[in-house]
């Protein structure tokens, strides 16, 4: 279990940054009956998540993964090659200034909840970097137990944008606003080159694995 945390946990490290999910949240937040809705926001997010890991947990489970060592390498060829095509996306298509949004009118839960799931769902860098880790909990030989613990840290490591401004809330109100204002310049300033690398390295560890179990 060990040593498929020590693949997961930066897959999941790695698709926490996301400028837009914390912007949204930040928006969620500073609005009326803030922190109530934004929890909802974040169950949102999070169980949309999780149900894509399991999604394509189960998927690799039934295409029999762990029975099937040269189908395994190949995917992970395969998914090497998408990342680095993901990252070079990424390089060329510079991202645009954008302006803090939030859904028009004021947020109650039931559309909060809608809300992060629409906007976890439609973060397709966070996803394709879900994808590689969850197959490789799939592909595991560790029980069932074991497999549902590793899929709840990677899904709270990638959802980290929405629950972190709750929790600095709900800690100290008062430094909270602080400390995020910092996480976001850095995500702001940072993020766009750091999600290219990380991507970008995890998509060659991929190929060269991938390759390297062909061979």
């Amino acid at each position: 279990m060990l040593q498929l945390l020590a693949f997961v946990v930066p897959l999941g490290l790695a698709g926490a940054i996301s400028p837009v999910l914390l912007t949204e949240q930040t928006v969620v937040l500073a609005g009326p009956n803030g922190t109530r809705i934004a929890r909802f926001f974040a169950a949102g997010a999070m169980i949309a998540l999780f149900a894509f890991v399991c999604a394509l947990v189960l998927f690799g489970r039934a295409i029999e993964l762990p029975k099937t060592p040269h189908l395994s390498a190949t995917l992970d060829v395969v998914i090497g090659v998408a990342l680095l095509g993901l990252a070079a996306f990424l390089r060329v298509r510079r991202p645009k200034p954008k302006t803090e949004k939030s859904p028009r009118g004021e947020l109650n839960a039931r559309a909060a909840y809608i809300f992060g799931t629409v906007s976890m769902a439609t973060n397709f860098t966070t996803l394709a970097l879900i994808i590689p880790a969850s197959k490789e909990i799939a592909a595991s030989h560790v029980d069932f137990a074991e497999r549902v613990i590793v899929a709840v840290i990677l899904v709270v490591l990638a959802s980290i944008p929405v629950w972190l401004p709750l929790a600095l809330t709900a800690i100290a109100p008062g430094p909270a606003l602080r400390g995020l204002n910092a996480f976001g310049d850095f995500i702001q300033r940072r993020g766009h080159a750091a999600t290219i690398t990380l991507v970008a390295i995890i998509g060659i560890v991929l190929l060269v694995r991938g390759v390297l179990r062909l061979v």
